[in-house]
């Protein structure tokens, strides 16, 4: 699931601007990229522009936090894109900061370079959660922030972080309430994963921490993706983009490749079980799902057919003529519009 795709050119300032230490935070690593500067940006931004891009293209500045920095760096970086943006090669502006770096001063400065999109780093929306893991936000800030954007004609995104240190099934239910509350115009999960050299490992080595793997990070992050699926939040990302840096420096908790993926089947694996279950073992299925929904379906190396196997049923996987999703069988067609709620960990 997802809104409208808009091209991005992306630039990463990693730790910019940020004044804290999180315990999961290694943005250097989480993007890819050393250090960049303005100059860097601007060089990089004219040989991205060198070729052609759509009309709607969006200059985003991600990683630190943005509107952090000190004004004549916030400016010097805008400055790189104001050219693109005066020509027409670029409609807008991007960025990611913190919470508690959005006040009233800083906006009519990115109304002049037109920035559109600003993504918050929420994480959580448990003040306990977030003290615990050096955020330095609370969660009120999250809201005055959003709501201050948003008032002002902002488009607003959030970004939270599953499976933090000291998070319970009732923080995590929290924050998907509060996401589902507020209703961003789009949504980031990140699923934690350990870096050497941060205090999440340390305390994963100290074994106070003990992190979420991936299987453990699908059950927790399928549901909540079909919960924004219902109240119409479009999830743009799922899992940290992977780099080869990045590989390098996980040494533990939840980091796959293609992990909305896995979100994915897991809610095809699901939904379609609970239709199985109104048949006697033994039956023969055939789910027929959306074309560009097969593979997600089938699951990786066909695990879902394995899965349906092992609870009896013989279950055939097909792209279906009207683009919708069913499981038919005994001459019955049954809609797959239900949500996957599992039993744990409990989620509204």
């Amino acid at each position: 699931m997802g809104g409208p795709r808009r091209h991005i050119v992306p630039l990463f300032i990693p730790h910019e601007g940020c004044p804290h230490a999180c315990s999961f935070c290694d943005q250097r690593a989480i993007s890819g990229e050393g250090q960049m500067t303005p100059a860097k940006a601007a060089e990089a931004l004219r040989q991205a522009f060198s070729f052609p891009h759509p009309a709607d293209t969006e200059i985003a500045f991600f990683g630190g936090s943005f509107t952090c920095l000190a004004r004549g760096r916030m400016e010097a970086y805008l400055e790189a894109a104001r050219p693109y943006l005066e020509s027409g090669r670029a409609a807008s502006v991007r960025c990611s900061t913190r919470p508690d770096g959005v006040a009233p001063d800083i906006l009519p400065l990115l109304r002049e370079y037109r920035v559109r999109t600003v993504e918050l780093g929420a994480q959580s929306f448990s003040d306990r959660v977030l003290a615990l893991n050096g955020r330095g936000h609370t969660a009120a800030q999250i809201e005055n922030a959003f709501y201050l954007l948003r008032q002002n004609g902002f488009a607003v995104g959030l970004q939270i972080m599953t499976g933090l240190p000291g998070e319970t099934a009732e923080d995590l239910a929290l924050t998907v309430e509060s996401v589902c509350r507020l209703h961003p115009d789009m949504l980031r999960i990140y699923p934690a994963a350990v870096l050497d050299g941060t205090p999440m490992a340390r305390w994963m080595r100290e074994g106070t921490f003990i992190p979420k793997g991936v299987e453990e990070q699908v059950s927790i992050c399928a549901p909540i993706l079909a919960r924004m699926e219902r109240e119409g939040i479009p999830v743009i990302r799922v899992g940290l983009h992977p780099s080869a840096e990045l590989e390098r420096k996980v040494v533990g908790g939840c980091c796959h490749p293609a992990f909305k993926e896995l979100c994915l089947s897991r809610l095809w694996r699901e939904r379609a079980a609970s239709a199985l279950a109104g048949f006697p073992a033994g039956t023969a299925a055939e789910l027929s799902v959306p074309a560009q929904a097969l593979s997600q379906a089938l699951g990786q190396k066909r695990e879902n057919i394995g899965y349906w196997g092992r609870l009896g049923y013989r279950v055939r996987v097909s792209a279906s003529p009207d683009g919708g999703a069913y499981l038919a069988a005994e001459g019955r067609k049954i809609p797959l519009r239900e949500e996957y709620k599992p039993d744990a960990p409990a989620l509204p």
